[in-house]
C-alpha cells in the first residue's frame, strides 16, 4: 500500500484564493492510473481551505474558533475534494470520498475505521481524504492538516512508502543554488524553511516525515508537478527528490 499526500500547492494556485490548478490534477491522476498497487490519497487545502482558515484565524491548536469560519472552511475543502473526485473520475480511477470526520473523533484517530480504509484500497477503489476543519468538544474546533492525517494514517495502515508531492523538486540544503538533500539525515544541521503557512508549511512536513520514518516506513519528497517521478519511485524505486529513510533499528 502508498499513501500519496496532495499538497495544496500542487493542486491550486495559492497566490490566487479558491483557484485549483485542474491541469496539474489532470495530470496526477493520469500517472496515478500507471500504479498497480492499493493506493490512498490525502489532499491539502492550499487556495481554498487553508485560504479561509488564514482569513478567520483558524489553526492546529483546539480553540473557540469563529463558527462562521468552521463552516466556510469545510464547505471550501468539500468543494476542492469534489475537483480531485471529478478529474478522477474522467481519467478512469474509483475514487471514494473520506472526510476525516469518518475516521477521527475529536483530536484521536479511530484505528477500527482506519483499518477499513485498508480494505477498501484493496477492494479497487481509491480513499481520497484531506485537511479539514473539525470538531473537538465543548464548543472547540481546530484544523486537522493533511500532513497530520498521513501520519495517524501510517501509524496504522504501514504503508509500503508514504509520498509527499510538493511544488519543488524536494528539501534544499541550500534555496539560491536549490540543490536538492537526496536523502534527510535527522542530523542535518541546517535545513532552509520554506514560507511557513497556517498549517505548518515545510516544517511540518518534515516533523511528520521524521514521525513516520521512525514507523520503519520511508518517506518520498517529490516534485507534484512531475508526477511521473513518484510513478518511478513506486515501481522501480528510482527517487528523484528527497527520501527520509525508515530506521529500522527503531
Amino acid at each position: 500500500m502508498i499513501l500519496i499526500k496532495l499538497g495544496g500547492s500542487i493542486i491550486t494556485n495559492k497566490e490566487k484564493p479558491l483557484s485549483a490548478r485542474k491541469k496539474a490534477i489532470d495530470n496526477m491522476s493520469k500517472n496515478l492510473k500507471k500504479i498497480n498497487e492499493p493506493v490512498v490519497i490525502i489532499h491539502g487545502g492550499g487556495s481554498y481551505g487553508h485560504y479561509w482558515s488564514v482569513k478567520y484565524d483558524m489553526h492546529t491548536k483546539e480553540r473557540k474558533y469563529d463558527l462562521r469560519g468552521v463552516s466556510v472552511v469545510k464547505n471550501s475543502m468539500i468543494e476542492l475534494n469534489k475537483i480531485i473526485l471529478d478529474s478522477f473520475l474522467k481519467n478512469q480511477l474509483n475514487p471514494y470520498s473520506l472526510p476525516p470526520t469518518d475516521f477521527m473523533t475529536g483530536n484521536k484517530p479511530i484505528a477500527k475505521k482506519i483499518k477499513e480504509i485498508e480494505k477498501i484500497s484493496k477492494s479497487g477503489l481509491i480513499p481520497v481524504t484531506y485537511g479539514d476543519a473539525l470538531w473537538f468538544g465543548q464548543n472547540k474546533t481546530y484544523i486537522l492538516s493533511g500532513d497530520k492525517i498521513m501520519t495517524h494514517l501510517a501509524n496504522i495502515l504501514k504503508p509500503r512508502l508514504c509520498i509527499f508531492a510538493l511544488n519543488e523538486d524536494g528539501l534544499y540544503s541550500d534555496l539560491k543554488s536549490k540543490k536538492v538533500i537526496n536523502e534527510f539525515k535527522s542530523e542535518n544541521p541546517s535545513i532552509v524553511e520554506n514560507k511557513m503557512d497556517v498549517t505548518g508549511g515545510m516544517t511540518r512536513k518534515v516533523q511528520e516525515a521524521l514521525k513516520i520514518s521512525k514507523m520503519k516506513i520511508d518517506v518520498f519528497f517529490v516534485n507534484g508537478n512531475k508526477p511521473e517521478r513518484m510513478v518511478k519511485a513506486i515501481k522501480n524505486g528510482k527517487l528523484e527528490g528527497t527520501v527520509f529513510r525508515g530506521k529500522r533499528n527503531v
